[in-house]
């Protein structure tokens, strides 16, 4: 069992960055992908960003070039550093643990697929003002 405790959320004017932080605990043993993921008020819950044990990184399109992931394995820590940020970046970011999907010809990945993640965290929120 793994768990997962997002912070770093706030209110931040367009433009702005804010850096989302995720602590890991328990056993890892069957974790391979670590990812985040946003959900805004009446919205499904969507992928915007994963990273596998390896360092391969996933990320939406919407969010290409302005957020970066990042996992620091000595301190058990996930990272979301969000830069540039709009006011549709903004919501409740969840952390989440799986296992990954195991693809024929390409190993373990992990992709923004909300059914492949098993552990879930809270939640943090952010606000971004236009």
């Amino acid at each position: 069992q793994v768990q997962l405790v997002e912070s770093g959320g706030g209110s931040v004017q367009a433009g702005g960055s804010l850096r989302l932080s995720c602590a890991v605990s328990g056993s890892r043993f069957s974790t391979y992908c670590l990812a985040w993921f946003r959900q805004a008020p009446g919205n499904e819950r969507e992928g915007v960003a994963a990273i596998g044990r390896d360092g391969n990184t996933t990320y939406a399109d919407a969010v290409k070039g302005r957020f970066t992931i990042s996992q620091d394995n000595a301190q058990n820590t996930l990272y979301l550093q969000m830069n540039s940020l709009k006011p549709e970046d903004a919501g409740t970011f969840y952390c989440a643990a799986g296992a990954g999907l195991l693809m024929i010809g390409h190993g373990r990945v992990c992709r923004l697929l909300k059914g492949s993640y098993m552990s879930w965290g809270q939640g943090t929120q952010v606000t971004v003002a236009s």
